[in-house]
């Protein structure tokens, strides 16, 4: 690769090959490339050795992927290379797995084998801040809700001065549809708060994300306050398919956590007006999957 534009490598970054099977959520590219992009503006080095980064991107799969039994760092980090648009230094001896393409975590670790954006890349990238910006705009908004996107990018160090504003396109009705569904309140706590005319602090949340292909349908939302919409959207509670508020063994905390989360465990979610409304089982059912930090809470019964 000798020279690239703004124009071609925006291609390219929208063409990478992300892992798919059904509906099942596979972050690992863009959480690689996001701390990848931190890296860059910041003016770190071109490239960084695997050792680095896995420890890092675990963390990172762990807050912003799905739950899972294990974590594969190793595998963005070699495949990303098919892409065009990172490249590996010192993986020329790299023992593969045994019918696979992929690299062995050792190897990786044994070879000291770094990885990083190609250097007319790279320096494309150092030279523009803006274009750092409305690339990781980008990558967020194909693979993660509005809600996450101020964490995510404290979590990989791009201070972007409040640059990246998602633009991601939404049906305007959806909002209205949910709002009215559910009254206006909040499905969890209840919140209902006005300003005149203006209702504060409610939001339509998607129950199956929009970037997972979830439909703007009404059955497919919850009307939640700011606080329980990015509570749901990190997997720190869920919706059973009898619509029972079910908090994650891994969530914990002091002030507040106690009222505005516990307080709920256990209890039944707000219904909607109508049945046709209430929250469909095969969205739920996605949310608990890819999305909500199992195991849920012992819910203890009267008798307890």
């Amino acid at each position: 690769m000798e020279n690239i534009d703004r124009e071609e490598l925006k291609k390219l970054f929208a063409e990478i090959n992300v892992w798919k099977r059904g509906s099942q959520r596979a972050p690992h590219k863009p959480l690689l490339l996001l701390y990848a992009l931190g890296r860059c503006n910041r003016g770190s080095s071109r490239t960084v050795v695997f050792s680095e980064v896995d420890p890092i991107l675990q963390k990172l799969l762990r807050q912003f992927g799905p739950s899972r039994r294990s974590y594969h760092p190793e595998y963005p980090f070699w495949r990303l290379q098919n892409d065009g648009i990172w490249e590996l230094e010192n993986a020329e001896s790299v023992e593969l797995r045994k019918g696979q393409t992929d690299a062995k975590k050792s190897e990786l670790l044994s070879h000291d084998v770094s990885g990083g954006f190609p250097r007319p890349i790279y320096e494309l990238l150092s030279r523009d801040k803006a274009f750092i910006a409305e690339i990781a705009r980008d990558i967020l908004d194909q693979n993660f809700p509005t809600s996450m996107h101020d964490d995510l990018l404290q979590a990989v160090g791009l201070d972007l001065d409040r640059q990246v504003i998602s633009r991601a396109k939404r049906d305007p009705d959806f909002r209205n549809r949910v709002m009215t569904a559910y009254e206006y309140r909040c499905a969890v706590c209840g919140f209902d708060v006005r300003l005149g005319s203006s209702q504060l602090g409610v939001e339509a949340a998607h129950i199956k994300w929009h970037q997972a292909g979830g439909p703007d349908v009404v059955p497919n939302g919850l009307a939640l306050c700011s606080l329980h919409h990015k509570l749901f959207d990190r997997g720190v509670f869920t919706v059973s398919k009898e619509l029972q508020i079910q908090v994650s063994e891994h969530a914990h905390g002091t002030s507040g956590f106690e009222e505005w989360l516990l307080a709920f465990h256990g209890k039944q979610l707000r219904a909607p007006q109508r049945p046709d409304y209430y929250p469909k089982a095969d969205f739920l059912r996605w949310h608990f999957r890819e999305v909500f930090r199992t195991p849920a809470r012992y819910v203890r019964s009267s008798l307890s």
